[in-house]
């Protein structure tokens, strides 16, 4: 019988296999990365439905739309009822369980500790893995103390360039931050600079001072932001139990940069008490009817803000 021969690859037939299936990899991943980020955009999407439903139905039993209440405005600001509009959500969002077991809002944040550090998967986007990793303890004003992170934050409106304590009951006045001039923008209610304190939008962080119905929102609730997407690792204002980290401004920009591109730094909340996502080319908002509508970083900035102020009297429509 003759010996049959086993032939193996040449050494250029083996590179030649090595290259084409390095061809087709590369082919393949923008496919799956684009099919991942939409999975992504999506469920996002549905994140910010589901809070925005749960706003409304706040405010079918309540009469108001939830509110935050920031009583003081210090460093280690745990040993206050500082409680988030998100946190007096939860019973709206499946989370009844950990709104009675906080004793939210009676509670102050550290009475309530176990709570507060933990992290709601309604409040976390799928394309933000580093929010998925546990509650941070770098958030300004809170001294290294756990708190759960989110993704959502509520709008404030559109003006900024000044602030307040709030112990100062006028909430109107303040002094100067240090934000770009491009941020700086007048309230179109009442010519007010405070976006922390005297937004012209939905939520400020002590609007337990000036509580708001669906029916104060004269630009009508599918022209005007309730919530957006932010970043909590590009921002140390941002988790979900306390008021002072649950709102947001649109005087500035989306996914906002210096002027030269570079990020500004997480701690810089004069630049970044705003709105962030790490979806490609821009960020979802919620709507006050609860529509939820994807907007790009390309955004006209005064289209962005008049859509987010609650009677600005602006013609203008979603682009």
């Amino acid at each position: 019988m003759v010996a049959l021969l086993r032939r193996g690859f040449t050494l250029i037939e083996l590179l030649v296999v090595i290259a084409i299936i390095a061809v087709l990899i590369g082919l393949l991943l923008p496919a799956v990365q684009k099919v991942r980020e939409a999975a992504n955009r999506i469920q996002c999407s549905n994140n910010l439905k589901q809070i925005a439903l749960g706003v409304h139905s706040y405010h079918d039993v309540e009469l108001f739309i939830p509110i935050n209440t920031l009583v003081t405005d210090k460093d280690m600001n745990w040993d206050q009822p500082n409680w988030s509009w998100l946190a007096r959500l939860l019973p709206y969002v499946e989370q009844g369980n950990l709104y009675q077991q906080g004793n939210i809002p009676t509670n102050t944040l550290i009475q309530s500790k176990t709570q507060v550090a933990t992290q709601i998967n309604l409040f976390l986007c799928p394309a933000d893995p580093v929010s998925h990793t546990g509650p941070r303890t770098d958030g300004t004003n809170m001294g290294g103390f756990p708190l759960g992170q989110t993704n959502y934050k509520g709008v404030a409106g559109a003006d900024w360039g000044w602030w307040d304590l709030t112990t100062d009951k006028n909430d109107k006045g303040g002094s100067q931050i240090s934000c770009d001039p491009r941020w700086v923008n007048p309230s179109t209610i009442d010519g007010s600079e405070n976006g922390l304190n005297d937004g012209d939008g939905i939520f400020t962080r002590t609007d337990f001072r000036h509580k708001k119905k669906f029916a104060d929102i004269d630009d009508g609730l599918s022209n005007t932001f309730l919530a957006g997407e932010d970043v909590p690792q590009w921002n140390t204002h941002c988790s979900w139990p306390y008021a002072n980290h649950a709102i947001g401004t649109c005087g500035i920009g989306p996914n906002a940069k210096n002027l030269d591109g570079t990020m500004y730094a997480p701690t810089d909340w004069p630049n970044v008490y705003s709105f962030h996502s790490r979806h490609p080319s821009g960020l979802n908002f919620a709507f006050a009817d609860g529509s939820v509508h994807f907007i790009s970083n390309s955004i006209e900035l005064a289209i962005y803000r008049a859509l987010a102020t609650r009677k600005g009297g602006e013609v203008v429509s979603i682009p």
